[in-house]
């Protein structure tokens, strides 16, 4: 879950600020612009309450669903209104900067929300956010009953015959 929140709010962030913020300036863009960021909180508020919920109730897997629902019908609404508006309001200097304000904007806020969890890391190479190394997931040195007794989270080692 915290993976999808460090993705979903990063996206969000860069996605406001350099997207919707600009169309609202331009005639023709402000409904829009308020419609995607009405969608926006609506997830937030979502992913918010999955976070503090008990997966096993009932009402996560109903929350879960509606978040699934919303984000998909939040992607088709983009690519099919928002994103053809924004092409016809935006000159192409102006769509060629704020992409690339975004694609660092984007980077940035991944390093800003996955730093509040110990479970998500951003690799590397893509700058995408991956499950963070947890000591547990490491090998145990060989020969060393008590290391390996607290990476499983033992305090003893397995006794054997």
């Amino acid at each position: 879950m915290p993976q999808l929140k460090v993705e979903l709010s990063a996206h969000a962030a860069a996605e406001e600020r350099h997207l919707y913020v600009p169309l609202l300036m331009e005639d023709g863009g402000p409904d829009a612009s308020r419609h995607a960021l009405h969608e926006h909180h609506e997830i937030d508020e979502l992913l918010d309450d999955l976070s503090v919920r008990n997966k096993k109730q009932a009402g996560w897997i109903a929350t879960a669903k509606t978040l699934s629902f919303k984000v998909r019908h939040h992607l088709k609404e983009e690519e099919a209104k928002f994103f053809q508006l924004a092409g016809r309001l935006l000159s192409a200097t102006k769509k060629k900067q704020l992409a690339r304000e975004y694609t660092r904007e984007i980077e940035r806020m991944r390093r800003h929300y996955a730093a509040e969890y110990e479970t998500v890391a951003i690799a590397a190479a893509s700058g995408l956010v991956k499950p963070a190394k947890r000591e547990a997931d490491k090998p145990a040195t060989r020969g060393n009953a008590r290391t390996g007794a607290q990476l499983r989270g033992m305090s003893e080692p397995r006794r054997t015959r």
